[in-house]
Parts: structure tokens; sequence; C-alpha cells
């Protein structure tokens, strides 16, 4: 494959655009073989996708992309102990976490236990209050609950000191993790992980609740000779959620569970998820990103304020008025949560501003009282603004509460681990494009002098180019072509919704909309004319003259499907804004 063309060299937000050419006879194979437009082929070939992998990410399949569960290392030991505690009704306790992927996972595994008529007992660690991942209390409070097996979802990889505590008080412990794993597992019946050193196998990219539904896969396997099993499909909404929330890449088996489940969704799920997008305006589920930005948060921020419970319960039950007043009650901390997050990012970027025009290669932004609920987003937050990976820190009484987002090519997880080996984190753990940490306020600059000695950056920091993958005219814009590269969702990490550049585009009947976003008509030299609308236009630079005035241009953005007043028609939402090239 060609490397990607040069298009626009400075466009209004200051970004180089790179456009695709895929190989031209491998588009017009794959066109002609899967009958495929030649705009999708376009796409497809130009992400990699060669003719034998076409069908499979097409039309995903679970059956065709899920393995033997039994290769994952210690499942069938766990299968093997869960099914004997099924049968004899043996109390099982779980320790989930606090994110939407322990959420989904918590919730996954309940549904399960339940349709076994199993007992079980629950416990979400507080964010605020007992960290990430299990911990002494926790263990105590299952076990003095009866509990006989303990079960970590989402987390427990790393967790040494709980789970030998938990050997201690004569626990079999099975973790069920994906985050990356120390060179020493810690102390367990089973650790299931297919990111544990010395695994192998193709479910590297799996979230938590991707794991999960591959041990209970294993376990219906062995409980189908004692009687009937759970429809592990029928709650495939959940493990869509997770899976988009964590964003982990959507390929291979990830992209058939979120293809699935959005289905599953669509048709109306869950309670708590049908409750939950009511209350943030959703009134059905068919996209990955509704999952990603209206009901994911809101899932989040119950954990991130302390309510570490509301997810799970929503997710699990199946009583319309309790997922409603629990929907409600998240939907309240949701808006709370974006509060604190803007008073927290602005002292963020104070704190590292000298820093960032420096030029140093990670930024590490710490404060007192910094609530440890949204720290993650503000890490996120700095991370889009400058381009390399961002530590966001609060401290209170001494001790740092934090998250971390990197950028493609620098592993923060893996620094992070390599951090907390050397004895500069109290805690610490995640994956390659995010973690958790809590340090103590007198090893803060020993830390940061670790990961920024340890952490490259090709080039200078600045926005990443933008890749199109196609390119169209305005009068190319049609709802039978939005419809068509429809083929190509669920769109999340690693499979990104395509870029499109439109040329030739004349802006018409400018106007503000909302605060700083622009809505307008875009005609061309063909004739006809189609919606358009660019959020957050001033903000992004995207209110230059040229926008304003009625001149060609060239556009970047994503064709859109919209629906107004029981008309169905398309639409184009502008990413960014070049002057047309000097022909």
């Amino acid at each position: 494959m060609s490397e990607p063309a040069t298009l626009v060299e400075h466009s209004f937000t200051g970004r180089r655009w790179l456009l695709r050419e895929p190989d031209p006879e491998r588009t017009v194979r794959l066109g002609q073989r899967l009958h495929l437009p030649e705009i999708v082929a376009r796409i497809l070939a130009g992400r990699g996708v060669g003719q034998d992998e076409a069908t499979a990410f097409l039309e995903p399949r679970i059956r065709d992309l899920l393995p033997d569960p039994s290769h994952l290392l210690g499942l069938d030991a766990a299968v093997e102990r869960l099914a004997d505690a099924i049968g004899a009704k043996v109390t099982i306790g779980i320790i989930g976490d606090y994110d939407v992927d322990g959420a989904t996972s918590t919730a996954l595994f309940v549904r399960c236990l339940r349709a076994f008529d199993c007992p079980f007992e629950v416990v979400i660690p507080n964010r605020l209050t007992d960290g990430y991942g299990p911990n002494v209390a926790a263990v105590d409070r299952l076990a003095d609950a009866g509990a006989r097996i303990l079960v970590t979802l989402d987390s427990g990889t790393t967790a040494h000191a709980a789970l030998e505590h938990a050997a201690a008080r004569g626990l079999d412990t099975i973790v069920v993790d994906h985050h990356l794993a120390e060179s020493r597992l810690p102390p367990a019946l089973a650790v299931i992980n297919p990111n544990r050193p010395d695994q192998e196998g193709p479910l590297g990219d799996l979230a938590a609740v991707g794991v999960t539904f591959v041990l209970l896969a294993g376990l219906n396997r062995a409980m189908r000779g004692r009687g009937p099993v759970p429809d592990l499909m029928r709650w495939l909404d959940l493990v869509a959620l997770g899976t988009v929330c964590d964003v982990v890449p959507l390929r291979g088996l990830n992209r058939a569970f979120v293809r699935q489940g959005l289905k599953i969704a669509a048709g109306g799920g869950v309670a708590g998820l049908e409750a939950l997008g009511r209350t943030a305006g959703v009134e059905r589920v068919s996209e990955a990103s509704q999952f990603g930005f209206a009901l994911g948060p809101r899932i989040n921020a119950g954990g991130r304020l302390g309510r570490s419970d509301l997810g799970w319960k929503l997710l699990s039950t199946d009583d319309a008025d309790e997922a409603g007043s629990i929907a409600i009650a998240l939907d309240e901390l949701n808006r709370r949560r974006q509060s604190l997050e803007r008073d927290c990012l602005g002292a963020a970027e104070r704190n590292v501003a000298a820093r960032a025009e420096a030029g140093q290669p990670v930024l590490m932004a710490a404060g007192e009282g910094w609530h440890a609920g949204v720290v993650g987003i503000v890490a996120a937050r700095l991370m889009e603004r400058h381009h390399r990976p961002c530590f966001a820190i609060g401290f209170e009484d001494g001790v740092g509460t934090g998250s971390a987002r990197s950028v493609p090519g620098i592993d923060i997880g893996r620094l992070v681990l390599e951090a907390r080996e050397a004895g500069l984190l109290e805690r610490g753990g995640g994956h390659p494009m995010a973690a958790g940490v809590t340090v103590r306020q007198e090893n803060l600059a020993a830390f940061e002098a670790f990961v920024v000695d340890r952490a490259t950056i090709a080039e200078a920091p600045g926005p990443a180019p933008l890749e199109l993958e196609a390119m169209i005219s305005p009068a190319g814009v049609s709802l039978d072509l939005v419809e068509k590269l429809a083929a190509l969702a669920p769109y999340g990490a690693g499979n990104p919704e395509p870029l499109l550049a439109v040329r030739d585009a004349r802006i018409m009947r400018p106007r503000e909309v909302g605060t700083g976003h622009l809505s307008c008509l875009l005609g061309g030299p063909a004739g006809g004319s189609v919606k358009a609308i660019a959020f957050r236009a001033t903000q992004k630079g995207l209110d230059a003259p040229l926008m304003q005035a009625g001149g060609t241009i060239m556009l970047a953005g994503r064709l859109r499907r919209e629906e107004y007043r029981g008309e169905v028609r398309p639409s184009f939402e502008i990413i960014d804004a070049a002057p047309m090239p000097a022909s």
C-alpha cells in the first residue's frame, strides 16, 4: 500500500491533510467480488482489509470469531470450580470495577448467576475512598457474607496483597481481567487475562466484559449436561456497551460483539439501558457513538462521584421503576461531574502551561483537592489539547490519585507498571492508552522524571494529521451514499468513522447556532445543496472569512443521516476546512 498523499499542508485548524491511496486493482477486486460500491471498496482497501477478511469484517459473526474458550489460561480450572459451586449453591463473591467496563462485566456475570439460581454478593470499590481494584475490606465483607469463591471483574491482575488476604480467608479467587500484568501474577485459583505475559491467542484486544463473556461461554458448555443454560446472546448489548466505552479496538471479535449488541439494544435490550437512554435523550440506540458519548458517561459518573454501585445495579435489574430511578440519579451525578470537570481542567491547564510550551514530552498536572472522580477526564482533555501523554493527579493528605491518557506510540500502561516496580508508585496499572496511579507527594517529582525520561515522541507535538479516505463533490453527497457507508460501522477505536474530503464546496447561508456552532448549506459546481454543520467552529478556528463569504473551499468531515420532521436526509459534519489549492 502506498503512503498517503498530502492533500493540504496547512488547514484552518493548523492540520495537514493526508489522502489514502489504496491499490486500485485491490479496490476493484474487492468491489467486484463482494458487490460493493467503489467508495466502500476503496475505504476497505485503504484500511488493509483483504478479500479473505472482507466478508468477516462486513458481516462479523461471533461463532466464527470466538476461539475455544479453553485456550485462555486458567479458564478450565475456573469453569470447573464455578460449575461445582453453582451445583452446590455456594455463595460467589464478586468484586467489580466502577467504570462502564466493570459495571457491564458485573451485570453480565450477575445475570448469568441468577439464571443458574446461584447465590452471590457484589462489592464495587469506592473510587474516592478505596481506589482501584480489590482491597482487604472488600474481601472481608464478602467472606463475612458467606462467600467461598471470589471473582474479580475488570481488576485483580496486580492486586497481590488483597488476593493474598483472600487466600488467608479461605476464598478461591478467579481473576477475570484484561489489564497489563506484571511478571509475577497474584495468588489465585485462576488468572484469566488475555494480556498476561504467558498467554497467547487472538483475544488481547478484548475489554473485561468480553473476557467475562468468553468465561461464561465456557461455563455454559460445562453446565449443559446439568440442565438448561442461559442464552448469553440476549445480553450482547451489555458486552457492546462495555467494549465501546473501554475504547478497545473494534476489530475481530470486538467488532462482532458491538455489531450484534447494537441490534439487541435497538430492539429493546436490558431495562437499564432503555431508562438511561430516555434520560440522555436517546430514543433508540442505533450507533456505537451513543454508547460512548451519551450512555457511558452517565454510568461512569456514578463511579466518579462515589456511587460506584449504581452502574451494575442499573444494568442487572429487570424492574423498570428501579431502572428509571437509578437512571435519573446517574443523570444528576453526570451534571455535577461536568461542573467539577470544568473547574479542574482550568487549574490543570495553568499547571502545565510552562512545561507544555517548553515541549516536555509528557505532561503531569497535579493539584491539592482535585476531585479524584474527574482527573481521568481532565487527563484526556489535556492530551487532546497538547497532543502528548498527560497525567492529572489530585492530592489529599499527601497521597495523589490520578489518571493518564496517551497517544499512539507511547504505552502509558507499561510506563506506569515500570514506575510501580521501581517503587515510585503505591499502586498503578492500565493499558497502552490509559492508566491509573496512586502516588505519594514526596515521590511525585521522581515519578514525573521517570516517565519523561522514558517517553519519546518522534516529532514535535502538534495536531495529528487528518487521514482522509475518499474525495467527493457536494453533488455526490446523498442518502444512498450514507447508507452504503453504514456497512463499515460500528465505528470506534481501531475502526474510525471515515473522513471524506469535499472539493469545490461553496458555503451558502451560514449562520451561528447554539454557542459557536456554524450551520450552512454546501453548494458546488454541479448544483444542488446539502446541509452541513461545524460544531464549535469559533473554538476550532473554523470561523475564517472563507467560511462566511461564499468562496470555494475544501472541507473535511463525515457524512450523517439526519431525521427532521419525518424526513430522512443526508448532512455533512465539517471537521476542518482549507483553501482550494491553486490549480
